[in-house]
């Protein structure tokens, strides 16, 4: 019970008498199959210092399985990048080559901008 005042962060006052504090943590999203998933390739160079950054977003589902299909791409790509937020980042221009491999994964892409 002690620490019931930080359960209710957030909340201030509520005049609902079975008003629940308990927050919904929202489950996780499950990760459609491949053929499912509509991805976007594009190429970045904004607030990069001019350099390029390709680009993969539209991943829905969880993040586990997003770190290990960016994890599968720069692997493959032999380069290094981040994957966070539905978006993988691969450093370089590697656009040819990551839509090949999702294609070749079985995930329908595009590519997206010039």
């Amino acid at each position: 019970m002690a620490k019931d005042w930080k359960e209710r962060l957030g909340v201030v006052y509520s005049t609902n008498p079975d008003f629940d504090y308990s927050k919904d943590d929202g489950a996780e999203q499950e990760t459609p199959t491949p053929a499912k998933q509509d991805l976007r390739v594009s190429l970045d160079k904004k607030n990069r210092r001019g350099k390029a950054v390709t680009l993969v977003s539209g991943f829905v589902g969880q993040d586990d399985d997003l770190k290990a299909l960016g994890k599968l791409l720069k692997s493959k790509c032999g380069v290094g990048g981040s994957a966070k937020d539905g978006e993988i980042m691969v450093q370089g221009d590697f656009r040819d080559q990551v839509m090949q491999l999702l294609q070749k994964e079985g995930y329908k892409v595009k590519r997206s901008g010039g």
